[in-house]
């Protein structure tokens, strides 16, 4: 791991500062954080701008390290630096791609290994990402485009000099160029060079075309230094004087865009900062769990003559103060090692003094014992004869502890067998009313023919469940007579080929509904021996449950038969292809009651493995297993062939009624056919329930189908991402689950600020008080023990959405036309400024979409409407007409701009459609509000 930090790269941010202290104190002390920065290239001013200001804003945090390494503009070699940035074992990863496609596989990667990965200047093709950092390049193109108007007075012809063929820079800035330049229709793009960011790879063509137009007043360059290559090729054909050239990047220092602006070489140069200390600001928000934002997009604006002397003088102020930081830190570091030094001298000093007094000590010392040693010889025989009568009486509590250790055991023993007892009457006495609820319900089954659909599937839940209850009662009757030794043997001879294949049989429809095939292989066709099929018959159907509930959808499960080498033994195997066993849980396995890890993806009672031990010793057999995690298990029953004549039937033996609970999906649990009163609701209001057991699933989306419309999810990870893509209305959500808990779940949805608003409530067999505060801690709405009652669940769920749209009521009154917003509070409210930024930011463009909208978030279409309806009951479209109407209200009380003006700035089509708005809106029209509202005295 260490390696990777080895090899061949740049480090910054602790580089003075451990020389320092190597110098002074020894070795440095270890970086608190590392990052790791895959940068694409380091060719170009651009490049070495953006690592400078991340040199600049590690210069104030000198316990991070940074490690940069050079793709050299090689998509190849930048993903294979990002993996052994990762195998280096770093806390975050900053990547500048140089293409997005073939980069994103290694950026998911890091995602999965839970590194978080700062997007800089260019995007991934996936959305797996924990935040970008970098300009808006259709916005540079729209920014010089609408430059190019001004300075060309509405008309005129341009032609664009594009960077690198097939870069997401050129093509965006170019779309945006193109774009702007469509409502300046007295502009005119005659032609396009491609530069590849160089100035002297444009010259040829661009002398050509320039000359093919004569008539060019613009020249678009993608970058500043091609801008300086047209400026050239202007003056060589001495049109330099009458040609604007505009530029892109804006940089500071000597041969940059600013220097280019000031020294009149480019009219003008769009501002595309580099956003190095912008990523390395937000990395280290990331890092110190601090608020952050997810998309981070960097502002430009125009450079020309007006503000160039500004900009020069900002930037040239900004590297002062940064050198004055270095000098300072600098002074602090040599004072350090002075310091250290000076302290060093004075620790040998005064271990030097320490060692004197020591030394005198231990002279004084050593006088003074050996005048002790004489008295202590005199006073050590009286001493021996106190020991002795010591260690009678120590001899004797001993003997007396001992004999109350024997009691106290047997009493432990006698606690032991009441607990036994009444554990075992207990039992008994739960098979009473199990019986009575199992008899009805068997009865109305066979004999009530006009039951319902909805009925008769309640019913046979009824049947399963209580079937179920009754086993594991069956379960702790036998692991009763095992422990008092009351399980008797009455074996007979018989084929124990055909045993197991007809207990096999049992489990062959369950085992076809998830797809995974059962295999019998007998190495004979025939194997005979003395067995007990009533003891026998309970230890395979609990190692095929074990290895049915473990094995995953389409794997398989072979039970093996075969004799011993020796012919005195026969040995069956079952091998399942599942998650196998973890070394913790192995030393347990066959422990009553142990539930290891697997308790998380399969729910049980403990005792079926145990039960089946028990079972096999008493048969005089052995119970093994082996197992690999990742790969499976193996479970190996050896029987003797022959067994003592104690142990064999003298009469005919009763075939086993016994059954293991089969698991999940069991066969009378296929499809249902609902009744039409049971059929989904005509609602608009969506419920997602979340729930691993497919009979409870399944009982919920029924019940709430009569009112909602359902969609369902039978784990967290499933649930999260169907909450995410739909966003609910709201979420039922079972704790107990594999993988992602519902604990889990509620904490993610409730800091996605996607499904923050979502009410959930929690289902659980958990009732503790401790359990329930820890569900709402989580976030959770409303927090239901099981059993629980449905009738109550649906009022719940109506409450609780009736709650959520006075909510959104509160949210609509803080969007008025006369509130102030106020500071974001929580997910909801930052999601809300968030949303009215980007909006307000636009409202000048007309073909503003919900679409553009979305994607400035970073979110797909449906999710922003599902979201924009569920925090305020409207539609995105509504809400941006809304912003725009609120707007107009300010800019009509400036008597400055026209009617017609304000529905321009404001993105309106025409001014009559502008009217028309504002009067539904405000029952005035713009011009009867500018009178009304208007002081007299103007």
């Amino acid at each position: 791991m260490g390696n990777g930090w080895r090899k061949a790269g740049r480090w910054m941010g602790q580089a003075a500062l451990g020389a320092a202290l190597l110098a002074g104190c020894g070795a440095p002390a270890a970086p608190a954080y590392r990052i790791g920065f895959a940068q694409c290239s380091t060719n170009g001013p651009w490049r070495q701008a953006m690592l400078a200001g991340m040199e600049r804003e590690l210069s104030f945090h000198p316990e991070v390290a940074l490690k940069m390494l050079n793709a050299n503009d090689n998509s190849a070699v930048q993903r294979q630096q990002i993996r052994e940035l990762l195998d280096g074992g770093i806390d975050l990863l900053i990547v500048s791609p140089y293409e997005s496609a073939p980069v994103t596989p290694a950026v998911e990667e890091a995602v999965a290994r839970d590194v978080p990965v700062v997007l800089l200047d260019r995007r991934t093709a996936s959305p797996r990402y924990t935040a970008y950092v970098g300009g808006n390049n259709l916005e540079v193109g729209q920014t010089a485009a609408r430059y190019a108007a001004r300075l060309l007075h509405e008309r005129g012809d341009v032609v664009e000099v594009l960077g690198g063929p097939g870069s997401s820079a050129t093509t965006e800035r170019h779309q945006g160029f193109v774009r702007e330049l469509g409502a300046h229709p007295g502009l005119h793009l005659v032609g396009q060079v491609t530069g590849d960011w160089k100035d002297l790879a444009l010259r040829p063509a661009l002398t050509a075309l320039l000359r093919q137009h004569p008539g060019v007043g613009l020249v678009y360059a993608h970058n500043d230094a091609m801008g300086r290559g047209a400026r050239e090729v202007c003056q060589q054909l001495g049109i330099a004087n009458r040609v604007k050239i505009i530029g892109v990047d804006g940089l500071a220092g000597p041969g940059e865009g600013i220097d280019f602006v000031q020294r009149g070489v480019l009219t003008a140069s769009v501002l595309y900062a580099p956003g190095g200390e912008e990523a390395m600001r937000t990395a280290l928000k990331i890092l110190e769990k601090q608020p952050f934002r997810r998309e981070n997009t960097l502002g430009t604006l125009v450079i020309d003559s007006t503000n160039v002397l500004t900009m020069r003088q900002q930037t040239e102020k900004m590297n002062s103060q940064q050198t004055d930081i270095l000098r300072q830190q600098s002074l602090l570091q040599r004072l350090r090692a002075t310091y250290s030094s000076q302290q060093t001298i004075l620790y040998g000093l005064l271990a030097s003094l320490l060692g004197a007094l020591v030394l005198g000590a231990l002279a004084v010392q050593s006088a003074r014992r050996n005048r002790q040693i004489n008295r202590r010889l005199a006073e050590q025989n009286a001493e021996n004869d106190a020991i002795n009568r010591q260690l009678v009486r120590q001899n004797e509590e001993i003997l007396h502890q001992r004999n109350q250790l024997a009691a106290l055991g047997e009493q432990a023993r006698a606690d032991t067998e009441a607990k036994l007892r009444f554990f075992t009457n207990f039992s008994h006495e739960l098979r009473t009313p199990l019986t009575l609820i199992l008899g009805p319900v068997e009865e109305l089954l066979s004999s009530s023919p006009d039951l319902s659909t909805a009925q008769r599937h309640d019913l046979g839940l009824v049947r399963r469940n209580t079937q179920r209850l009754l086993q594991l009662v069956n379960q702790l009757l036998d692991f009763r007579k095992i422990e008092v030794g009351k399980m008797a043997v009455r074996a007979s001879e018989g084929d124990l080929v055909a045993f197991v294949r007809e207990i096999l049989d049992a489990f062959e429809k369950p085992a076809r509904l998830r797809d995974i095939r059962l295999r019998l292989v007998a190495a004979e066709p025939v194997l005979t021996g003395w067995f007990d099929g009533n003891i026998l018959d309970k230890v395979f159907f609990n190692l095929l449950s074990n290895a049915l509930k473990f094995t995953p959808d389409h794997g398989q499960i072979t039970v093996s038969l075969q004799a011993a080498a020796d012919g005195q033994s026969l040995r069956v195997s079952v091998a399942d292809t599942g998650h196998g066993i973890s070394d913790q849980d192995q030393a347990h396995i066959f422990e009553w009651f142990y539930q290891g890890d697997a308790g998380a993806v399969a729910k049980g009672s403990g005792m079926g493995l145990a039960l089946a031990q028990g079972l096999v010793r008493l048969h005089l057999g052995q119970l093994t297993f082996s197992s690999q995690p990742g790969q499976g298990s193996t479970f190996v029953v050896a029987l003797p062939r022959e067994l003592p004549a104690a142990l064999r039937a003298t009469g005919p033996v009763e075939p086993s009624t016994f059954a293991l609970d089969e698991p999940e999906p069991l066969p009378e649990a296929g499809p249902l056919a609902l009744d039409a009163p049971a059929a989904e609701a005509a609602s608009e209001t969506l419920v997602l329930v979340i729930e691993d057991n497919p009979e409870v699933n399944d009982f919920l989306a029924r019940k709430l189908r009569t009112a909602f419309r359902v969609e369902t999810a039978t784990d967290g990870h499933t649930g999260f991402r169907l909450a995410t893509d739909l966003i609910p209305d709201l979420v039922v959500c079972d704790v107990m689950m594999p993988g992602l808990s519902g604990l889990e779940v509620v904490a993610q949805l409730k800091a996605d600020w996607r499904t923050s608003h979502v009410p959930v409530v929690l289902l659980t067999a958990r009732h503790a008080a401790e359990q329930q505060v820890e569900g709402v801690q989580a976030g959770a709405d409303l927090y239901l023990t099981k059993p629980f009652n449905p009738t109550f669940l649906l009022e719940s769920v109506r409450t609780l959405l009736a709650n959520r749209a006075r909510q959104r009521a509160h949210y609509r009154r803080e969007l008025a036309v006369d509130a102030a917003p106020g500071a974001p509070t929580g997910p909801d409210q930052t999601f809300l400024a968030d949303l009215t930024a980007i909006v307000e930011a636009n409202l000048t463009k007309t073909d503003l979409s919900v679409e553009d909208v979305a994607r400035s978030l970073g979110i797909s279409r449906m999710q922003l409407y599902r979201k924009v309806k569920a925090v305020l009951g409207t539609g995105v479209t509504d809400f941006i007409q809304s912003l725009r109407l609120t707007k107009a209200r300010e800019l009509l009380l400036d008597d400055a701009l026209t009617v017609a003006e304000v529905a321009y700035e404001l993105g309106f089509s025409s001014p009559s459609y502008f009217s028309t708005s504002f009067k539904a809106r405000y029952q005035l029209s713009p011009s009867e509000f500018r009178v009304r509202h208007s002081s007299p005295a103007r």
